[in-house]
């Protein structure tokens, strides 16, 4: 799906009807994302031949969802606007003064759509030229961004871009969420009337109230991470100016790589479970270093398909990494939780912002590539999350920035987790139907696996991953080898 393989028909703008000026001030869980990469997904959607024909897609669907789009950025008018970072202040802002606008690209591509829906390894490159570039300077950042491209006679796909510091998986996907609601429901405002915004639902209303956020001071931590010295370490040439708001470059991996789907199914997750817990006491964690005060738990009577995803998804990386290129030989796993849930007060599922916290896996870098990789990774992971559950998010939070450093120097490849398995992006349904297919881009811009809920049945989940094609064509092979075997 080579870039040339794709017609720009128009670069316009949409913005809210009528939204007064908004300030948000980033939070400290805002502020780790600050120059981070964007996220960057894409929906595709199949369309009967009627609604996907070039002249009534261009003519009937775009100005839907142009319309609609419109009016859902009336509740959610910080995504039209900039991340800023005024004299005087100490924080950057997320500002949005009446004019601004999300830029939209309408194009139209001769790729074969079939190719884009299948789950199976394709150039990493081909899903690029379907997200839009989020624009960012020195001064300011734009917080979203979005494509719209048709595949004539068979559908299109929606590629949105959005900044990392403005808002989480979580409030991304309640956007997209309530943007297909109003689009599926709503036939019957135009835009001449801008006084006639449709509501929305409730649980899709955004709350944007930032004092519910504690300060680190007031959650009982001192938040000693030095981002500037960090980022300037990592990034020596780019900009290391403390009020720098332009986004670092994370280039996407994509010579040589290819970017495939997995499927892990209900059954697929219950041999995983019960092969993890029949040999839960009989093998042992040796811990990394700087952690063997962790306390290792009990065995649990039933293990999360996250556990069990991560678990299982990494030692095949790992493994197939590592007798690709055999000096690769340390790896490390994190992840981010949800803390809405679990602040004192919680605070309401639907704040918009970044309310996620990360940690690492408690293991040595050489565990994933073991003979029982596997049950000493989901122990892992499980006794992390069950640590950050019992003692606090928050818990432990002092030896984060020292390990990782040190994971860095040792040369340690560490694996990361975008999307959820629990978002329900296979139910956005614009008018037109749900999702053929949901990808995570941006995926391809670190060691890092995108996760969906599985689009064919109840339970299971969808793994998008972006490896070297060797490295690729052995992980397929141990992944669905290791399914098969008891």
């Amino acid at each position: 799906m080579a870039s040339h393989n794709l017609k720009i028909h128009e670069q316009c703008t949409v913005a809210p009807p009528s939204a007064p000026q908004t300030s948000l001030p980033l939070v400290f869980f805002d502020l780790f994302w600050l120059r981070f990469h964007p996220v960057e997904r894409i929906f595709f959607y199949s369309l009967p031949v009627t609604h996907s024909n070039p002249s009534i897609f261009f003519a009937q669907v775009v100005p839907k969802l142009k319309n609609s789009l419109s009016h859902t950025l009336q509740h959610f008018s910080p995504l039209a606007g900039n991340v800023l970072w005024p004299h005087g202040s100490s924080n950057p802002v997320v500002q949005y003064n009446p004019g601004d606008a999300v830029s939209v690209v309408l194009a139209e591509s001769e790729a074969d759509f079939d190719h884009a829906l299948d789950n199976a390894p394709k150039d990493a490159s081909d899903s690029r030229c379907l997200v839009p570039h989020l624009e960012s300077s020195d001064s300011h950042a734009s917080v979203m961004a979005l494509q719209i491209t048709l595949f004539p006679n068979r559908g299109f796909a929606i590629g949105i871009t959005t900044h990392h510091a403005v808002l989480d998986g979580k409030s991304s996907t309640l956007f997209i969420k309530a943007w297909a609601s109003l689009c599926k429901t709503n036939d019957d405002y135009s835009e001449s009337s801008p006084s006639s915004t449709p509501s929305l639902t409730p649980e899709l209303e955004p709350f944007f109230d930032r004092t519910v956020i504690k300060s680190p001071s007031e959650l009982g931590f001192d938040l000693a991470i030095d981002l500037v010295e960090m980022l300037t370490k990592l990034f020596p040439s780019e900009n290391s100016d403390g009020r720098c708001l332009k986004l670092l470059p994370f280039p996407p991996r994509l010579e040589d790589h290819v970017r495939g789907t997995f499927v892990l199914t209900g059954a697929d997750l219950e041999r995983i479970k019960n092969r993890v817990l029949s040999k839960w006491d009989t093998v042992d964690i040796v811990e990394a270093e700087s952690n063997l005060n962790s306390t290792v738990s009990s065995k649990p009577t039933k293990l999360s398909t996250f556990v069990l995803t991560c678990a299982y998804t990494f030692v095949c990386i790992a493994k197939a990494w590592h007798r690709v290129e055999k000096e690769k030989n340390k790896f490390a796993s994190g992840f981010t939780m949800d803390c809405r849930a679990r602040l004192e007060p919680p605070i309401p599922e639907n704040y918009f912002g970044n309310c996620v916290w990360g940690s690492m896996v408690d293991a040595k870098p050489s565990a994933f590539l073991e003979e029982e990789g596997l049950v000493i990774i989901a122990k892992s992971t499980h006794s992390k999350i069950k640590e950050m559950l019992d003692k606090g998010v928050f818990h432990g939070i002092g030896n984060a920035a020292p390990r990782y450093a040190a994971l860095a120097k040792e040369g340690v490849e560490l694996f990361g987790i975008a999307g959820s398995n629990r978002f329900g992006v296979y139910e956005f349904d614009f008018g037109w139907g749900k999702p053929s297919k949901v990808e995570i881009v941006s995926v391809d811009r670190a060691i890092t696996i995108g996760l969906a809920e599985n689009r064919d049945e109840k339970v299971g989940v969808e793994i998008g991953i972006v490896l070297k094609r060797p490295v690729m064509e052995l992980f397929a092979t141990l992944f669905r080898g290791g399914l098969s075997d008891e």
